[in-house]
């Protein structure tokens, strides 16, 4: 099972972030409708050991705010979350991840 990292009560939907734009049909395959490559990234866990993280937002402005206006994204409810990274390699889910300041 997948944990989550949150402070923000439960939205009805979350946005991920994808790899690409929106996915490329064939006409004799419906099911590929319902894929889309979401991005990943490796993230040091509790025990040290890097594991595939999926971004989640609350919001669309959260998302551009973190990645850019032109990051490709998808929502979905929240409550398909976990059905929808399955297969992923996802061993987590980070919710409205800020970026890091640079600064220091």
């Amino acid at each position: 099972m997948m944990s989550s990292d949150t402070t923000r009560e439960n939205p009805e939907f979350l946005v991920l972030p994808t790899m690409a734009g929106a996915p490329q049909v064939p006409d004799d395959t419906s099911s590929a409708r319902d894929h889309v490559e979401v991005a990943l990234l490796p993230v040091t866990g509790d025990n040290g050991e890097a594991q595939l993280t999926a971004l989640a937002f609350t919001s669309v402005p959260l998302l551009v705010e973190a990645m850019g206006e032109r990051q490709p994204w998808v929502i979905i409810p929240t409550g398909e979350l976990e059905r929808c990274l399955v297969g992923s390699g996802a061993r987590s889910v980070l919710i409205d991840p800020r970026p890091a300041d640079g600064g220091e």
